[in-house]
């Protein structure tokens, strides 16, 4: 009796380790399909030496970042006063403290008491949370900080990507841009089969991991089946409404708030690399001509 438990025993441990194997095989093959991948390198009129932000597409990000993105995302390191700045989306000083009044400050007034006060264009954008662990208690998580999204992000170029970002004339540094953009417009996908996704979780080929807490805003502004705008007209300067359209505009103002001085940075960097051309060209003449009224003789008397 006891040799017949211990068969039953050990047919049950035989089935268990060769069914184990098989659990294993299908979790690796769900991760195997769920390889992240690469995003694709996208044309931006801010990228290169001589790049610059288009005005009209950073209007077109603003509207988007305060009618969808400000509901969870904060832009701390941002003033409303830069939305006037040169080399920003070119509103004015009226348009600014318009745009600014119509936000609600928390302050200290006269008294030394909290009060609400409307905005100025020197307060930093307002936020629709108090602070992090408020936004995390409504939300599950507190949503990164849009300030410096689009420089922290980053991914892997491969061969020879990465040996020409070492370069400082060849580096690629508009690859944050190009993986948000894949993130938005290509990285939200049904799981693959054998994929638990945890709730409140939306499964992403670009995100690491793949889990990403963040549902696709642009299905806010875009039917997830149809692809078509819930409101066509939502741009007034005659841009056509897409997802793609959408999702660039955001970035270049994502980018625009990482690096608002970018254009004043690549014009000094160029009257600079001008002037130690000129500056290298008058000292080899002047070497040429001091050094030429020297003897030529390889060895000269003492």
């Amino acid at each position: 009796m006891s040799g017949i438990k211990s068969a039953t025993i050990g047919l049950a441990l035989a089935a268990f380790a060769g069914l184990a194997p098989l659990a294993m095989t299908s979790a690796r093959a769900a991760e195997a399909e769920a390889e992240e991948m690469v995003p694709e390198r996208q044309s931006w009129s801010f990228s290169g030496p001589f790049g610059g932000y288009d005005q009209g597409q950073l209007q077109r990000g603003f509207k988007i970042y305060r009618n969808v993105c400000a509901n969870c995302h904060s832009l701390n390191l941002i003033s409303l006063r830069n939305l006037m700045e040169r080399g920003g989306p070119g509103f004015s000083e009226g348009q600014v403290k318009a745009l600014s009044a119509e936000y609600k400050v928390k302050d200290l007034n006269d008294a030394g008491e909290v009060a609400e006060r409307p905005g100025r264009p020197s307060d930093a954008f307002p936020w629709a949370y108090a602070n992090p662990l408020a936004a995390a208690a409504t939300l599950g998580v507190a949503p990164p900080d849009m300030s410096l999204l689009a420089k922290a992000r980053s991914y892997e170029r491969g061969f020879p990507g990465f040996l020409l970002d070492m370069l400082p004339f060849f580096s690629y540094q508009e690859k944050g841009p190009d993986y948000i953009y894949a993130l938005l417009v290509k990285g939200y996908m049904e799981p693959p089969k054998g994929m638990e996704m945890p709730d409140g979780t939306n499964y992403n080929t670009m995100y690491p991991g793949h889990k990403i807490a963040m549902a696709n805003p642009l299905n806010l502004m875009f039917d997830e089946k149809t692809n078509k705008p819930s409101d066509p007209d939502y741009y007034t300067d005659g841009t056509p409404f897409t997802r793609e359209q959408a999702a660039r505009d955001i970035i270049s103002f994502m980018m625009w708030a990482a690096e608002p001085k970018l254009e004043e940075r690549k014009s000094v960097g160029l009257a600079v690399m001008v002037f130690l051309a000129i500056f290298a060209s008058l000292l080899y003449f002047v070497k040429k001509k001091i050094w030429a009224r020297l003897e030529t003789h390889p060895y000269p008397s003492l």
